[in-house]
This record gives structure tokens, sequence and C-alpha cells, in this order.
């Protein structure tokens, strides 16, 4: 069997070497499933705004404060809006028929408060200002 292996160019890896692949593997494939939970927003989560069948989670690093309204469950088309507009700019949104998520909407906000609106098909929350 070992010729087979180097007839086609290549190495048996071994226990380490199979250990190792599975965790670097492991590491890779983990990455979408993180991105998936967080809807694409990069920082900590900071709020959660709930609706009826959705919820509107709000993230916030060091520059910046993003958005996103994600759905309980997933999978019916449904009409899904989330925008995000810091104190003295301009609001930024996104809204649509989503089936997982509206978003992400992401402001510059060093140092400036923000509020956050969020809706569903059964009904809307809005933040007020926070972060401020």
């Amino acid at each position: 069997m070992s010729q087979g292996w180097k007839a086609r160019g290549r190495v048996p890896l071994g226990a380490a070497g199979a250990a190792l692949w599975l965790a670097v593997g492991g590491v890779f494939a983990a990455a979408p499933q993180a991105a998936a939970a967080t809807g694409g927003c990069a920082g900590e989560l900071v709020r959660t705004l709930p609706l009826p069948d959705a919820e509107v989670r709000v993230y916030r690093s060091r520059a910046q404060v993003c958005a996103v309204t994600v759905a309980l469950r997933p999978g019916q088309r449904r009409h899904l809006a989330v925008s995000v507009q810091p104190r003295g700019g301009v609001p930024v949104g996104d809204a649509g028929q989503f089936t997982r998520y509206a978003g992400p909407v992401t402001v510059g906000a060093i140092s400036r408060c923000v509020y956050v609106k969020g809706s569903v098909a059964a009904g809307s929350v809005e933040s007020g200002w926070i972060l401020c």
C-alpha cells in the first residue's frame, strides 16, 4: 500500500500529521459559522433588541458600531430591516425580503451615540440614543 501512496505523489501523514490536519481544518470550518452567528458584524455584542420572531443585535468595535436584524426561525422569506444612525450623521440601513438576516450595517462611531432601528413583518423596535 505504501507503493500506491508514493506512486500518486502522496506521503502518509501519520498520527501527529493527521491530528494537525484535523485541527487546522476545524479552525477554517468554524470561521463561516462564527460569521453567520454574528451576521457579519465585527466587535463585541453590546445590545440585543427583541422583536416578534427576530432580534436586532448591536455590535461595537473600537471605531465602529454594526447592527443586524436576525430571524430567530430562518427559512421563510419575510420583511426584515435594520438601520443605524450616528448622532449628527445620516442613517445607514438595509431592508428587504430575507430568510435569515438584514444587514450588517456599519457606521463610524468613535465617541458618538447611535440610534438603532429594526423591524420584522410583525413589528419594529427602536433603541433610542445608546452607546454614548
